[in-house]
């Protein structure tokens, strides 16, 4: 008896070291919660895609919550179904370019002061699920370079707003806008529209979709 006892003790840190490194194996979650060209993201290329790949599937989930048309609001609307009760660890929110976009396109985009509050919503509500947040800041309408993009001021102005989130909660940011107008700004000779890093202006070609992919990986590691 008094030898199973010794065994036991001698065992029993072993056993527990097991039991914690169960508990710890748990991958960590990531969703990217955001618009069409987060749910394009999750095709073979995309970005989401991209980033899944990249990491240890036995270490990290990646999770891809785009809905093609979405604004701010909708992601505030929908955020409990495709976020929260997911439980995630960190959440990516890309947003910004129809609450811009869909202003001239379908005169249903966002204002600017409602645009802030309810981004605002949304990081307070994810961090009170415990996940942390990474922002990005919304990419391109239009590649010309030098402002020349009709909605490029308030493309801007919206992406100055979500930068100054960022500092005001002490978040991470992927500075998308400005990554892309550098590279537009090296690599447009021509000036074109679309064909850099987007199809269309708006949503991302290859290229695209792995400038956001390597800017965005180190982010969420």
């Amino acid at each position: 008896m008094k030898a199973f006892q010794k065994l036991s003790l001698l065992l029993a840190p072993f056993a527990l070291l097991i039991l914690f490194t169960s508990m710890n194996m748990k991958p960590k979650k990531i969703i990217f919660f955001g618009d069409s060209i987060t749910q394009m993201g999750v095709a073979p290329g995309g970005y989401v895609d991209l980033i899944s790949k990249a990491l240890d599937p036995s270490k990290y989930e990646v999770i891809g919550a785009g809905i093609g048309g979405n604004k701010v609001y909708d992601l505030y609307l929908r955020m409990e179904q495709d976020v929260l009760v997911k439980k995630p660890d960190l959440v990516v929110i890309y947003i910004g370019v129809n609450d811009v976009w869909h202003k001239q396109s379908m005169h249903t985009g966002t204002d600017y002061d409602k645009f802030i509050s309810f981004y605002q919503a949304l990081i307070n509500k994810i961090q009170g699920g415990g996940a942390k947040v990474v922002l990005c800041t919304p990419a391109v309408i239009g590649e010309k370079k030098n402002g020349a993009n009709e909605m490029d001021a308030d493309l801007d102005k919206y992406s100055a707003a979500i930068r100054d989130l960022a500092v005001k909660n002490k978040l991470p940011l992927c500075d998308l806008r400005t990554l892309f107008k550098t590279y537009g700004a090296q690599h447009n000779a021509e000036d074109l529209a679309k064909g850099i890093l987007t199809t269309d202006g708006v949503h991302l070609n290859d290229k695209g979709n792995q400038t956001l992919a390597e800017a965005l990986l180190p982010l969420v590691k």
